[in-house]
Order: C-alpha cells, then sequence, then structure tokens
C-alpha cells in the first residue's frame, strides 16, 4: 500500500471518528482528488449527507458520533460504486492515527492529486500534438495546452498560491526521457525550402515574416541556418541571391560543421525556381513548430510529475516554466493566422485583412507565372512541383 492510499484512507477516517472536520476540508478537497474510486465515493457521500444535514454534522466537541453517520454514509456511496461495507468503513476508522490531524492527511491527498492531474493532462497534450503532427493540424493541441495551463492556474490557487513560471535550479532540474525517433515529415521539409526559395527571390517578404516566423521553427538544421543567414542579409541591407546567402551560411559555420553543403544552399536558394508569396507555408512551418513544441513541453512536465519529491508548489512553477517555449510559439502562430494583432503596430495604422491575405498567398503558389525564367523552373529537381502543385490542399486554419 502507497503512503497516498494511505493518506486517503487516514482522511476518511478522520471524518468518520470526527464529521465537524468537513468544515475545514470541504473548502479545498474535492472528491476528484481521490485516487480510489471508491474513496473519492465515500468522501461524496460525506459531503452529501453534511448538505443535507445529517444529525451528526451537528455534533459538536468530543461527544459521540451517531452509528447513522456511518451507516448511512456507505449506504449513500454505494449508489455510485459497488463492494463498500460497513466492515471496510471500519478499517478507515482504524488507519487513521489522530482525527484532529485531518487536514494534514487532506493535504497528501491534495498533493498526490496534483502529481496525478498534472501528469494525465502533460500526456494529452502529448499525444494530441502527435496526432496533430500526422493529420496537419494544430487547433487541438492548442486547446489541450491551454487546457493544461488552466489546470495548473486552478491548482497553484487551491494549494494556496499563484500560479507563477519558476525556472528550476541546474541541480534540481529532472532531463525529460529521450523522445521517441520519430522522421520529419517529408512534405513539411519541402515547405520549409519551397518558403526560403520564394525568401530568396523576394528578400522583402522577410519583413513581413520576421516578425513571427524564427529559425527554430524549422525542424531541418540547414533550413535553420539559411533563414537566419538570409535574415542577417537582409537586415544589414546586404543584397540577397544564392552566393551572398552561400558565403553567409560559411561564415556561420553551417558549411564547417557540415550542417550544410554548397550544393544545398545553391539548390535552395535557386532564385529562378520560386514566384509567388511566402505567407501561406510561413503559417504551415510556424503551425508544425508549435505542434512539435506543445510536445517536448508535455514531456518534460510529466518528466517533472514522476519526481515524488517535488513539492506542489514547486511542481506547479517548474511546470508553467516549461509551458513558456509553447506559449511564445503559440502567440507568434496567431499573429501569423490573424488571430492575434502583430505587436508594436503604428497608432493608427489600418492592419490587414488576414485571411484575404492568407487566400492570395495560397492562390499565388497555384497560379502560372509567365516569364523567361519558365525553362529553368522546369529543370529543378522532381520534389519541387510536387511542392508548387501542393497549395490545393486546404489550409487548416
Amino acid at each position: 500500500m502507497t503512503p497516498l492510499v494511505q493518506a486517503e484512507q487516514a482522511v476518511l477516517g478522520a471524518v468518520f471518528l470526527a464529521p465537524g472536520q468537513l468544515d475545514r476540508l470541504s473548502p479545498w478537497l474535492r472528491p476528484e482528488h481521490f485516487s480510489r474510486p471508491a474513496h473519492a465515493a465515500i468522501y461524496a457521500a460525506m459531503l452529501k449527507l453534511r448538505s443535507d444535514d445529517h444529525p451528526a454534522s451537528k455534533a459538536q466537541g468530543a461527544g459521540p458520533v451517531p452509528m447513522s453517520w456511518m451507516t448511512d454514509t456507505v449506504a449513500e456511496a454505494s449508489k455510485h460504486t459497488r463492494g463498500l461495507t460497513a466492515s471496510y468503513a471500519h478499517s478507515l476508522v482504524a488507519a487513521c492515527p489522530r482525527p484532529e490531524h485531518a487536514a494534514v492527511y487532506g493535504r497528501m491527498v491534495m498533493e498526490g492529486a496534483i502529481h496525478r492531474s498534472v501528469a494525465q493532462h502533460a500526456t494529452r497534450l502529448h499525444q494530441t500534438a502527435r496526432a496533430d503532427a500526422i493529420r496537419g493540424g494544430a487547433e487541438e493541441t492548442v486547446h489541450h495546452a491551454q487546457v493544461l495551463s488552466d489546470v495548473l492556474a486552478d491548482l497553484a490557487r487551491r494549494w494556496g498560491g499563484e500560479p507563477r513560471p519558476v525556472a528550476p535550479p541546474a541541480s534540481a532540474s529532472v532531463p525529460p526521457p529521450p523522445a521517441p525517433p520519430q522522421a520529419v515529415d517529408v512534405q513539411l521539409l519541402a515547405d520549409e525550402e519551397f518558403l526560403l526559395g520564394c525568401l530568396s527571390a523576394r528578400p522583402q517578404k522577410l519583413d513581413e515574416v520576421v516578425g513571427w516566423l524564427h529559425p527554430a521553427d524549422f525542424a531541418d538544421a540547414g533550413h535553420q541556418q539559411i533563414y537566419q543567414s538570409l535574415g542577417a542579409l537582409h537586415h544589414r541591407g546586404e543584397p540577397i541571391d544564392q552566393l551572398t546567402v552561400l558565403w553567409e551560411t560559411q561564415r556561420r559555420g553551417a558549411l564547417a560543421d557540415r550542417t550544410l553543403d554548397a550544393e544545398r544552399v545553391l539548390r535552395i536558394c535557386d532564385t529562378s525556381a520560386f514566384a509567388g508569396s511566402a505567407e501561406y507555408v510561413g503559417e504551415q512551418v510556424v503551425r508544425a513548430s508549435l505542434v512539435r513544441t506543445a510536445a517536448a513541453s508535455a514531456r518534460q512536465v510529466r518528466a517533472l510529475t514522476d519526481d515524488e519529491s517535488l513539492a506542489p508548489g514547486r511542481l506547479i512553477g517548474y511546470a508553467l516554466h516549461a509551458l513558456g517555449p509553447l506559449e511564445e510559439v503559440r502567440r507568434r502562430w496567431r499573429i501569423a493566422t490573424g488571430t492575434e494583432p502583430e505587436p508594436r503596430r503604428a497608432a493608427g495604422q489600418p492592419a490587414a485583412d488576414p485571411p484575404a491575405a492568407r487566400i492570395e498567398a495560397a492562390r499565388s503558389r497555384s497560379r502560372p507565372h509567365l516569364s523567361n525564367t519558365a525553362p529553368a523552373a522546369a529543370s529543378t529537381t522532381t520534389s519541387r512541383p510536387a511542392v508548387l502543385d501542393r497549395p490545393h490542399r486546404r489550409s487548416p486554419s
């Protein structure tokens, strides 16, 4: 028998012996905080009998408790769970060391409930993120991320504190378990290449995406380096073409550490093979980044709940800190999809119509472009046309 089960038995036994303890427990201890269904049913029955003005609930002092308090509680709890007997109720009484310590036993139950609840919601977020990564969505991930944040905030207040992110000390940080091997989606990598090609062909588009698209949003390390190089060149006001991007990636060490090779950089930044807008593809890259970050944050929170030495306050603070990167990506995804205004917009400046902009971006990828570079576009690798044809697929946003 675990200490948590013993604590649950002790708090129920204390209330059987002293029904007045419910006055101290009921404001913050709920039936769902018990790990065993039988214990939850018994505590719920006690609360119901108390609200129905059971004679035992009015007993004061050290006077005898009516036997009906135990029998009526068992009878009420038996309506919701099977196998309860009066003998089990007596065993609960025997498991209580000191009835006056009921509030302490209740805090033990609450502590176990916090670990269990956070673990359940973190697992659910991880499963949802994995599913969204397969089906190409993000709405369910965003929903369950918000649910986990709300649960942490509610548990913090029930424990007697405020929901505040706290960075764990290096000595106390719990490393998350290694992520299961999972191949990066081929279509996502193609989208990232298409986006980098569009930005190379039209560097002015960097001004439109740099506020919500970060290098870490790219799943491929080489793509991250190319995007950083494009941003650096654009920020310095230097011209952008295949050679300048290649030179910048070399200066950043991406060629030396074999993250990239020259042929790959030249192929991705071949401006003759791309035309159209980058906003739509950028949204897909950020969406995929959001789902990946949600899975990583959920794994980290789940690892924290496995550490039984973490007090509830620290667990909640560390968990909120682990969700910080996810909240940052979610904010940028909302900006990208137009559900949140971009920060630092000039006063009085009208906002663009995001839905129309996204539709135009999607159309531009499938619209034929007549130019003198058409033969060059036809000579690209076989994977390019698949990327260019894909905008017919409906955007999940």
